[in-house]
Parts: C-alpha cells; structure tokens; sequence
C-alpha cells in the first residue's frame, strides 16, 4: 500500500469511529420526540421500565395540568388512610343534594334522587374507575381536602406535583385547572413508588390496580393499539375545548408486558388543536412504540 493509499485509510477508519452510533433506546427516543413535535400543543412523555428502571423522556421535566389523573394520588391516599384505620372502605356515606353540580358524574346518575347512602368503598370505584368527579370531591372532603393529599405525594418524596383544587373549583373556573399540575417524569415516579414500595398494604394496592385496569374511560390512548388482553392499570384526564384548543389530553398508568415486566407511560397533551381523537392516537402510538421496544 502506498503512503498516500495508507493515509487514505487511516483517515477514513479515524473518521468512522468519531461517529456516534444511535443504540436502539436513543432511535425509540427520537421517534417519539418526532412524533410529539407533530402535532399541535406540548406533549410531556415519561417511560420507565419498573424492574431494570430504564427510563426515557420528552419534555419530561416540564409542568402539565393534570386534570384527573389526580385522583390517582386521592385514591393512594385515601387507601393509606384505610390501611392506618382513620377510613373505612365499608363506612356509610350519605349523598346530599348539594354535593351534585353539573359534571360527569356516573355516581350521579345512579343516584339521580341524592339523599341516599353509598359506601366508602363504592365512591372509590367510581372515582378510580369511571373518573367521577362528584366521587372525587367526596373523596377529598374524608381526607382533609386536595392539601393533604399535596403533602402526602410531597412526603413520598415527589416535589414537581401540586394538588390544589377540587373538581367543583375547576369546573367553576377554567383556569385553576392549571394550578393542579406535576411533570411527565413526576408523575412516572410516583407510579413507581406505589409499585415498588409499599405504601399501601398489598391487599389495598391490589384493589387499587384492579380498578385501574377495569377503568371505563380513556381506552384509545394507552391501550388504544396495545395487544388485545394486555393489561393496563391507568388513570385519564381530559381538559376542556374552547375556541377549538382542548387544553389537557392525558393518560398515565403501568402496561404488563408479556415478559412479565411492567413499563410506566405518561402521556401529558396541552393546548392542543387537534381533535381528541387525534391526540388519543398520538398517546397510543407512543405507548406502543415503548410497548415493542420493551417487550423485547
């Protein structure tokens, strides 16, 4: 070989090896970012592997309303409270007229004449379940109202999170929903303490987990193209739309995967243009990209 063919070739391997190679978890990061940057509005994405606690994010850090997946930490705290004594999910609670307000509301409906009695227990489900916004205000009032339920996820070690509202608040003035807020990566932590540290007793993290994979609400946007059967355990929020900008599409919640791991994905849309059918599928796409890359 002569020095200049020499030259040429010491050249063109140095080169090749100063180029970065993209493994797959950065390509899988890139393609979400891709995604999220296609539509209109900020989406927030947090994704962590529960039991090799790989993560990745977009827009991981940054504050989005929360709408209801709120009541996933009501739920956590109300369930503590029933394990230390102070709550009991048998207890009788009667529903007064001037607990309705105009919502959605399931429990409502079902008792469309109030003045009637429901327990503790059945509140729960249709606030976890069906996301019952008279149920949810319930729920605040036996804990102490959204503060306490602040100071728990705060004492849990999860700072980037503010509970300040109800759901009456919100419904009376749009813009509070604002101030009930965490980031994607928050709120994936706090999926992954539930799971991992026992802060319920495992009989109420199991009933937990099973009203959130019998959720009725929210079922094209983390499962919407998962395999049929796969199981999700996952809260929703949705916001209001006016003047075609829908101001919180969201979903956040722990797939089972058929290697027996389990992936948190939080997904946080907001003012958005899109239809929300649109913003479903993005949340969707999403956690199916991050369902075949960890399923692996």
């Amino acid at each position: 070989m002569s020095t200049l063919s020499r030259k040429w070739f010491i050249t063109v391997v140095f080169t090749i090896q100063l180029i970065p190679t993209i493994n797959a978890q950065d390509q899988l990061r890139k393609k979400i970012s891709t995604l999220a940057e296609s539509i209109s509005g900020d989406v927030g994405v947090a994704i962590r592997l529960v039991e090799r606690n790989d993560t990745l994010s977009h827009h991981g850090k940054h504050p989005f309303p929360m709408q209801s997946i709120y009541k996933f930490p009501l739920a956590l705290l109300v369930l503590k409270q029933v394990d230390e004594g102070k709550l009991k999910l048998d207890q009788n609670i009667y529903l007064a007229r001037q607990d309705y307000f105009e919502t959605h509301s399931p429990l409502m409906s079902k008792y469309s004449e109030a003045d009637e009695e429901t327990t503790m227990k059945e509140i729960l489900q249709f606030t976890v379940s069906q996301s019952d916004n008279v149920g949810c205000d319930l729920l605040f009032r036996f804990v102490g109202g959204p503060k306490k339920v602040d100071q728990f996820v705060h004492s849990l070690g999860i700072e980037d999170m503010a509970i300040i509202n109800t759901e009456r608040e919100m419904h009376e003035n749009d813009s509070l929903q604002f101030q009930n807020w965490s980031t994607p990566v928050e709120m994936a932590n706090l999926f992954h303490a539930f799971y991992t540290k026992n802060i319920l007793t495992p009989r109420s993290q199991e009933l937990l987990i099973n009203y959130m994979v019998n959720t009725t609400v929210g079922l094209k946007r983390i499962k919407g193209q998962l395999p049929e059967g796969t199981v999700v355990a996952h809260r929703t929020g949705t916001g209001s739309t006016k003047n075609r900008v829908t101001s919180a599409v969201n979903n956040a919640g722990i797939i089972t995967l058929p290697n027996g791991n389990h992936l948190i994905v939080v997904v946080y849309i907001t003012n958005t243009r899109e239809d929300i059918e649109i913003a479903e599928a993005v949340i969707a796409s999403i956690a199916k990209m991050a369902y075949d890359y960890f399923s692996k």
